[in-house]
């Protein structure tokens, strides 16, 4: 069975919006998409509509990641890739996605915005947050459409195994995606799953240019798949999703040079969060610092409200983990400049407590 036989038949049927953009073939004087023939400021061509998937940004992604164009959706960060697999595959009020929590967010309230159930078997806390395999596999049921799997994971900052993914993708076969969100693996030395994504063609892999590369306010997500299942996702996607400024953006951000820095930066963070790791449990309060292969660091204190407020009166902000399952002690730290990280150290000065 192909693994659009997993896809809402609807869907499939279906004509997609056709673009201005997508009907035209070349030429120098546009005129087929009522823009305004004048760019009003010289940031790119933004009179005219963006490609709705550029080629020579789908050519510079499959040259990073290793894989052919072909297998490559652009959209508005991760979370674009995440709402449109959704809707594709998951009917209202029939379908589920299983998720692993704690975890990313965004693929419950995905699945909550289209009326899909959401199905939870949680990472086992009790063995470093280990995503529970076996577990997932038995979770899963006729109705299951998606299991997602984040790995580093969002927010503990533990891996799971790439070749153990690889075997579920194999066991799920004809009955469910696997969506591997690898947003933050630059920063693990675990192998990207990129390269074996749509074989078998229910492995789906997210990536983004948000964390590594340092283009959050760009937003830039991608989803690596088989060609079907991403011509599904360009079937339904918005007609211009990618807005002109955030296309040359990355396109800068993908050049040789700009990589160069890119992963001297990423090797920063690497040290950087292993100076943090080795010397956070040497400050007030801190009970435990959890394993990562990420940018940041989820730490366990002894009243995390109250170390929140000392971080905060110092003009440092983190992130709260509380309403996260296994969590409630922990605060998330993202790994920052030396300098930041260093201030980081100095509020939780435990000389500084004891003063």
């Amino acid at each position: 069975m192909s693994v659009l036989g997993l896809a809402r038949p609807e869907l499939l049927a279906m004509a997609p919006y056709s673009s201005a953009r997508m009907e035209a073939g070349g030429g120098d004087i546009w005129l087929n998409a009522n823009e305004s023939p004048w760019n009003p400021i010289a940031l790119g061509r933004i009179n005219r509509y963006p490609e709705p998937q550029p080629p020579q940004l789908l050519a510079a992604l499959g040259e990073v990641y290793g894989v052919d164009p072909s297998r490559l959706f652009v959209g508005r960060g991760s979370d674009e890739p995440i709402d449109l697999l959704t809707r594709a595959f998951c009917r209202a009020g029939q379908d589920s996605v299983l998720i692993a929590p704690p975890t990313f967010g965004m693929y419950a309230v995905a699945a909550q915005v289209q009326g899909a159930k959401v199905r939870t078997v949680p990472l086992r806390a009790e063995h470093g947050f280990a995503f529970d395999v076996d577990a997932v596999f038995a979770a899963v049921d006729a109705n299951t459409r998606i299991v997602y799997a984040c790995t580093p994971n969002n927010p503990t900052g533990n891996s799971t195994d790439p070749a153990v993914l690889l075997d579920l993708a194999e066991r799920l076969r004809d009955r469910a995606l696997l969506v591997v969100d690898e947003a933050y693996i630059e920063f693990s030395m675990r192998d990207s799953l990129a390269t074996r994504a749509g074989a078998p063609d229910n492995l789906v892999v997210l990536r983004t240019l948000s964390k590594a590369h340092g283009l959050a306010g760009v937003r830039i997500g991608t989803a690596i798949a088989a060609p079907e299942v991403i011509g599904l996702l360009r079937r339904i996607m918005a007609p211009y999703p990618l807005p002109e400024p955030s296309i040359d953006a990355a396109m800068k951000a993908l050049s040789w040079e700009a990589r160069q820095l890119t992963r001297a930066r990423i090797a920063q963070v690497r040290s950087e969060r292993e100076r943090l790791r080795a010397a956070l449990p040497g400050c007030a309060g801190v009970r435990e610092v959890l394993p990562s292969d990420a940018n940041f660091l989820a730490v366990r204190f002894d009243d995390p409200e109250r170390r929140y407020a000392q971080l905060a009166a110092a003009g440092i902000i983190v992130r709260k983990l509380m309403k996260y399952p296994g969590l409630a002690d922990a605060l998330r730290i993202s790994i920052g400049t030396t300098d930041e990280n260093s201030a980081v150290l100095a509020a939780l000065d435990t000389r500084r407590e004891a003063a």
